[in-house]
């Protein structure tokens, strides 16, 4: 810490982890270890899928590989901080470090928030307008909403970080989490921060809800449509395909709500950590699997390059 205008202000942030207890701390080491190597094998495997499998170049899979890259990314950009906290009694993390990190974390979060949304837009579009599908998904089509899924993270990004390190910090660095989440940090300033709270909430709730309504009225519009079928055969493959997205979306949607559409002096830093885990490890790990692992299409690339391998 530096000393200015007679009060210290941080130039490092003190992580207190996931947990302090000993007994625990091996046996996390260890199911984080995993968690992640699954999830780095799941994404990384399916953007190759994606890659090799000409099969596979289509809309659908170009926004899920996007999806892995992001996930992938994601899981990156938290679990070696949460790894290192097993290991030492104090982790401390920089000042600009600790910016980065929420950053990081931030704009990959509000890229897969984007992503969900595009993907249900796809999937209404493969599901209510079959024959028109490939004139309304084009390839200029995709990478707008790709892009603009990553355009939208950036720019959230840079407004939430600026948003939070604009406050004064003083006094205490103890960060009450595994890595530098925006209410945890935002906790220790000694600054006036409701109108930062203010610009959170707001940013947040743009984000989450404008995706939540093209996701809602995508599906709205997709169950309209299956209602219509009369063959059993495509209630069950749209049903199919709804329950996979809507079951992550289920998982990502709740917890980020949960976590940042509250003031932070009403957050209990114990909860977040455990919704945290969730949204950070949990589901760039089940993602693969939930959009992917039960498609036919994905099996049939897997088991070609296996052969081909051979």
């Amino acid at each position: 810490m530096t000393l200015m205008e007679n009060r210290t202000e941080v130039t490092q942030f003190l992580l207190l982890g996931l947990t302090d207890d000993p007994h625990l701390q091996v046996p996390l080491f260890f199911t984080f270890l995993l968690i992640y190597t699954i999830t780095v094998a799941g994404n990384l495997g399916m953007l190759l899928l994606i890659l090799l499998d000409p099969r596979l170049h289509t809309p659908m899979y170009f926004f899920l590989g996007n999806l892995s890259l992001v996930d992938f990314c994601y899981s990156s950009a938290v679990t070696p901080t949460v790894w290192a906290g097993f290991n030492v009694v104090d982790e401390l993390i920089s000042y600009n470090a600790c910016a980065a990190q929420m950053f990081f974390v931030t704009g990959f979060a509000t890229m897969e928030n984007y992503l969900l949304a595009s993907m249900a837009y796809d999937r209404y579009a493969a599901v209510c307008k079959p024959l028109h599908y490939t004139t309304t998904i084009t390839a200029s089509v995709c990478a707008g909403l790709v892009l603009g899924s990553y355009a939208c993270g950036f720019l959230s990004a840079c407004i939430y970080t600026g948003n939070t390190f604009s406050l004064l910090f003083c006094d205490s660095n103890v960060v009450h989490h595994f890595f530098c989440d925006i209410p945890a940090v935002m906790a220790l300033s000694c600054s006036n921060r409701h109108a930062n709270d203010l610009i959170l909430i707001y940013v947040a709730t743009f984000n989450i809800f404008f995706a939540l309504v093209v996701i809602l009225i995508s599906y709205i519009l997709i169950f309209l449509t299956i209602l219509k079928l009369q063959s059993g055969t495509g209630h069950q493959k749209a049903l199919s395909t709804c329950a996979s997205h809507l079951t992550a979306v289920s998982i990502f949607y709740g917890t980020v709500i949960f976590m940042y559409l509250q003031p932070s002096s009403s957050h209990s830093m114990d909860t977040d950590k455990i919704a945290s885990v969730f949204y950070t490890m949990v589901i760039p790990m089940l993602n693969p699997m939930v959009y992917s692992l039960r498609n036919k299409e994905v099996k049939s690339a897997f088991t070609k390059i296996i052969l081909e391998a051979k």
